[in-house]
């Protein structure tokens, strides 16, 4: 196990440290798992939608694991925040150059979480 801080929070990524000690590298399997911390922020306003940022490092390493495909280039993921586990994806934002990934109310109210929250996130890659 490895730790880099990264503008979007602290990441923790499962692999061995690679090219100095920012650097983690995870399994190059679709079984990938990896685990971080980032705050939740509203996207648009009151009571629209809600997501968590993957840190810039963890989302260019997914992007290499994942195959190349059409359309706008979601992941599917299994979640876990606490004690909630869903699936969903994972979708990028080019403003922010890294994956978001959505954080449901229903996820939220289970975990009492709210905007600006900070959230131990683990994901899994999901095969399509």
């Amino acid at each position: 196990l490895c730790a880099a801080r990264s503008p979007g929070g602290m990441i923790m990524l499962s692999g061995r440290a690679s090219h100095g000690p920012n650097r983690c590298l995870g399994s190059r399997s679709m079984d990938a798992a990896f685990t971080f911390w980032g705050p939740l922020w509203e996207y648009g306003g009151t009571n629209t939608w809600v997501f968590v940022t993957l840190p810039t490092e963890l989302s260019d390493e997914i992007a290499d694991l994942v195959p190349k495909r059409l359309g706008f280039g979601s992941v599917r993921v299994a979640v876990q925040i606490g004690e909630t586990e869903w699936a969903t994806s994972l979708f990028p934002d080019s403003k922010l150059g890294s994956y978001v990934l959505p954080v449901k109310r229903s996820v939220r109210d289970q975990e009492w979480l709210s905007i600006g929250d900070i959230a131990e996130v683990h994901v899994r890659l999901i095969e399509n």
